[in-house]
């Protein structure tokens, strides 16, 4: 098949290999245009673009689909169909009805939960048990399109974002070359979405990360897990030398504890441990501002936090996880 592919992120470079492997022709990759980043502020191009140079394929990075310049040269291509995965671009009515046979988006959630722009990340707060990849065949709405595969797989109890991003990543180039397939052969039909659980994926925010121990001891845990590697987890506690330090929590493991939320204790192995509203969260990973990661332990030998309650968030309660809907 004639295909144009539009992606950014990681999440996308899988699908693209994938239907380069299968023998289908990209007339072009649309994705986002290479801008500043790092100390020297280099522009830097998107994951999906270093992986169409390596395969030679023609790349476009329009700012904006929304001219009738950009709607002619897309529609010029003449394809067959468009694979949509994590491009953060919304397609306009002249994209969508352009190709034949129109415009598959690999969403990472099952469809209707999770719509939006943080599935991952969202399921994992929610505590939720499964997740999976949905392709859908793109419609005007927010992942709204009628469904052609889905697949789902169990949330493991060590996931991370970053873990679970790199298991549907592969998981959604392999459903999108099937779907591929399947409306091809005409074994695979569109069906619309359940209406009954429909809820909203929110866009990461970054003071997400701040860790309220005046919450269970379970859904922080849930947070240290779902915000790695972006934004990551964080608490305030007094430096040794006066101040304030912001430290990251970069792995936790639920323990039993009681007393006041925010109180720290040192277990026998030397991992701090800090009570919460229901339960206590063991320290594994953290690292200090300017300093390298360290276990727990260590970093409590360095850091005198036995008997400390650490304070909440500045500013009242951290934000919780968005509701759905």
């Amino acid at each position: 098949m004639k295909l144009a592919f539009l992606g950014t992120s990681d999440f996308a470079v899988p699908a693209l290999r994938a239907l380069v492997e299968a023998g289908h022709d990209l007339a072009a990759v649309y994705t986002r245009a290479p801008k500043p980043a790092g100390r020297g502020q280099k522009e830097q191009k998107t994951p999906v673009h270093r992986q169409a140079d390596a395969l030679g394929l023609a790349v476009r990075t329009p700012r904006t689909l929304r001219t009738d310049e950009e709607a002619a040269a897309f529609g010029a291509l003449d394809l067959d169909a468009a694979v949509v995965a994590a491009y953060g671009h919304i397609l306009p009515k002249s994209f969508l009805e352009a190709p034949l046979l129109g415009c598959l988006n690999i969403h990472g959630s099952l469809l209707p939960r999770w719509r939006g722009a943080a599935p991952i990340q969202r399921a994992l707060l929610a505590g939720d048990e499964r997740t999976g990849v949905t392709i859908i065949r793109m419609d005007e709405g927010l992942d709204t399109g009628p469904m052609l595969l889905a697949e789902s797989v169990p949330i493991r109890a060590d996931a991370t974002a970053g873990t679970l991003h790199d298991e549907l990543a592969a998981l959604g180039a392999r459903l999108v070359v099937s779907a591929l397939d399947g409306v091809v052969g005409g074994t695979l039909q569109a069906v619309p979405q359940p209406a009954e659980g429909v809820t909203y994926a929110h866009k990461l925010q970054r003071d997400e990360g701040a860790l309220d121990w005046r919450q269970p001891a379970v859904e922080l845990e849930r947070r240290v897990r779902a915000l790695d590697p972006w934004p990551g987890t964080y608490f305030d506690a007094p430096a040794p030398g006066g101040g304030v330090e912001r430290i990251k929590l970069l792995a936790a493991a639920l323990a039993l504890a009681a007393g006041t939320p925010g109180a720290v204790s040192i277990a026998r192995d030397g991992v701090p441990t800090v009570a919460c509203s229901v339960g206590g969260l063991r320290l594994l990973r953290l690292q200090r501002p300017g300093k390298a990661p360290v276990d727990g332990a260590a970093f409590a030998r360095g850091f005198p936090l036995a008997g400390m309650v650490l304070p909440p968030p500045a500013g009242g309660d951290a934000p919780a996880a968005r509701p759905a809907g």
